[in-house]
């Protein structure tokens, strides 16, 4: 078993730590904790940098790769020095394991982290109709530190929680399970604004539920943003959400209605050169006033 599965066992056996089975906890997403047998651990800076930097790499770590991770541009003896220093400050039995010139956390720590890893590659698996905890994918490895450790896992974890919130949205949408569908692509586009496949997932939740106006509305702030933030280009890659065909059945009319003949307050009709495109949020119905 890897180190990620044994530190996940809480997504398969939550009741595991009120049954008093796991002494020391580990959480990183949001913000840093340390708790043993149920108690908050105050760490000094460098204590807990260490114990953070190694509940983000599970595998042991080489003493001197871990003490120039975490002291960058320092001297590698004094950097060794600080590591010991780190070590000893820490002071919890049984959190820390050394093999050799290898340190890691026990292998019975729980980490939070390991615990949404765990949720990330069990989600695809889990039923449309029931409604796992997903609480542990929305926030990043600890937001405000900097260090460069640090944000090369952040990326990597944001990328893997934000993919699978995305698709657990396409698959509740197909399911016909429309609030909770368009709740999740919500949650995605909040926590990355410009990301295209999150607005995708948000777009194409409104359309399922017969929201139109909303799934408009969500393609036209995108492409503000994007014009608004990095100058465009439009997001062309939406543009097939929103069929560029002259009819649209709104809700669901005998016939097939032209888009400009759609009043729907709020939206206004959009023509580009190669014919009508889209209904715009923002702009006035044609032929009234402001």
């Amino acid at each position: 078993m890897s180190d990620d599965q044994r530190r996940s066992a809480t997504t398969r056996a939550p009741h595991t730590a009120t049954l008093g089975l796991t002494s020391h906890r580990v959480t990183v997403l949001g913000s840093f904790t340390l708790t043993s047998h149920g108690a908050t651990v105050p760490l000094g800076v460098d204590a807990r940098r260490l114990v953070a930097y190694l509940a983000v790499h599970p595998r042991p770590q080489e003493r001197a790769s871990l003490a120039a991770d975490l002291w960058p541009g320092i001297a590698a003896e004094a950097a060794a020095r600080l590591l010991s220093d780190a070590i000893a400050a820490v002071d919890v039995p049984g959190l820390l394991t050394e093999d050799g010139p290898t340190l890691s956390l026990a292998a019975d720590v729980e980490v939070d982290l390991a615990d949404a890893l765990g949720l990330v590659r069990g989600l695809p698996e889990i039923p449309v109709d029931d409604t796992p905890d997903i609480s542990l994918l929305a926030a990043d490895i600890l937001p405000g530190w900097t260090a460069s450790w640090i944000a090369v896992e952040r990326e990597r974890f944001r990328q893997l929680r934000l993919h699978a919130v995305e698709e657990r949205s396409l698959r509740l949408s197909a399911a016909g399970l429309h609030a909770e569908a368009v709740a999740l692509a919500e949650s995605a586009v909040k926590a990355a604004p410009s990301r295209e496949s999150a607005r995708r997932a948000l777009i194409e939740a409104h359309l399922a539920q017969g929201n139109i106006a909303a799934a408009v509305a969500q393609y036209d702030d995108y492409r503000e943003l994007l014009r608004s933030s990095v100058g465009g280009p439009d997001p062309s890659g939406l543009d097939g959400l929103l069929p560029p065909a002259p009819v649209w059945p709104v809700l669901r009319a005998r016939r097939p209605m032209p888009r400009s003949a759609v009043q729907i307050p709020g939206l206004r009709s959009v023509r580009g050169g190669g014919g009508g495109r889209r209904l715009v949020a923002g702009g006035s119905v044609p032929g009234t006033t402001r």
